[in-house]
């Protein structure tokens, strides 16, 4: 189970929107509030917040289309390094994806892979079949 950060992002992307257009960053505050309605501290957190909007802000979130929703910050690369690496099967924890995206750094972890990994195990992720910049392979026809 994720924590309540991976939780957060889980509830966000799977917000009925009822047909209306709320913001990546509406869904999330409404989601941490209601993980975290005592803690405005706990809301205010940043780290996992940028991290699921930087996903969001890829089209990497299933049903959340592109679009600018995060100011430019580590754990934009962050987040979207480590959906690289579990498409790559090489990382599948919080501690490994986080050694790698720091490459080593003794940075403090901020339950940026926690959202990362919820939104990955529960098939929120979009999950391209090949990278947008990988050379056309020609097809033979007989």
């Amino acid at each position: 189970m994720a924590n309540r950060y991976g939780e957060a992002a889980l509830l966000a992307a799977r917000m009925e929107t009822y047909g209306k257009a709320i913001s990546p960053a509406d869904r999330w505050n409404d989601a941490i509030r209601k993980l975290y309605p005592t803690s405005p501290s706990a809301q205010r957190k940043g780290s996992p917040r940028n991290a699921f909007l930087s996903l969001c802000e890829a089209g990497l979130v299933k049903g959340i289309p592109a679009g600018q929703y995060a100011p430019s910050n580590k754990n934009k690369s962050y987040a979207i390094r480590a959906v690289s690496l579990l498409a790559a099967g090489t990382h599948k924890s919080v501690n490994s994806l986080w050694a790698e995206v720091t490459d080593g750094e003794d940075i403090p972890h901020a339950s940026q892979m926690d959202v990362v990994l919820a939104l990955w195990k529960n098939g929120l992720i979009v999950r391209r079949a090949e990278p947008a910049n990988a050379p056309e392979t020609p097809v033979e026809t007989a």
